[in-house]
């Protein structure tokens, strides 16, 4: 086998393609548990090169509930309201509320148990993480990571102000003060326990006993529901 195909067959087996066909997306564990794996071979294809320090920095900027990734900064409530009206309201609403068909930030207190809960940032969200971090990495829209990190404070601040979880408006909201911030409905949120919790519920032969009568019935659809896009029928983008 000439070099050239050597390497491509390489790049072939390291994407999946040779083990499971092409155009499958190889299953990991499924890889680690059912396919023999080949022994590195130690040769390197010369494709690409490390990432840089910075390169890296530039992708890690997530931000943990206890305040670990916050970035050095700080804005007030009065300074977040201004880039809010600027740079947030014609989509999410001059008070949170949304606009058209673009999501609400505000409202829907003790909503959540009703038929119709509204989910908020200050009725569901657990953490104010979450929403620092959703700004930091995809805000405003279309001009994604556009804010410096005092600005990313204050409209972090004007957005909490909005949902009464801090109610002065001068405020400051800095990576020293933001882990006092807690959200109402954070102890609602716990931890997924099932492989503990549920197993005693599991079974690998289901008992398939005293099941309803008669075949499976389909009663709705997702076309019925109109929830599934016809083709041709998305928005037309010029």
């Amino acid at each position: 086998m000439s070099r050239s195909r050597d390497a491509v067959a390489l790049a072939l087996a390291a994407a999946g393609l040779l083990w499971f066909g092409i155009g499958v997306a190889p299953d990991p564990v499924r890889a680690q548990s059912s396919v023999a794996q080949p022994a590195h071979s130690g040769k390197r294809l010369g494709i690409g090169r490390a990432a840089t320090t910075e390169e890296i920095a530039g992708w890690d900027i997530d931000i943990r509930p206890d305040g670990h990734g916050l970035p050095p900064g700080r804005g007030t409530v009065r300074q977040g309201e201004a880039l809010y009206l600027t740079r947030c309201a014609a989509c999410h609403g001059e008070f949170g509320e949304g606009a058209g068909r673009w999501p609400l930030l505000s409202g829907g207190a003790s909503t959540l148990a009703s038929h119709d809960p509204v989910k908020s940032v200050g009725s569901y969200w657990p953490y104010a993480a979450t929403l620092m971090d959703y700004i930091r990495r995809t805000m405003p829209y279309g001009d994604a990571q556009s804010l410096g990190n005092d600005e990313l404070y204050a409209v972090t601040a004007y957005v909490l102000y909005l949902n009464d979880v801090v109610t002065d408006q001068d405020f400051e909201l800095s990576d020293k003060s933001f882990p006092t911030i807690k959200l109402g409905n954070e102890a609602n949120f716990r931890d997924d326990d099932r492989d503990t919790a549920e197993q005693a519920f599991w079974n690998r032969d289901p008992c398939m006993r005293d099941c309803a009568p008669g075949a499976a019935k389909i009663i709705g659809r997702a076309r019925a529901l109109d929830v599934t896009p016809e083709a041709g029928s998305g928005p037309k983008v010029e």
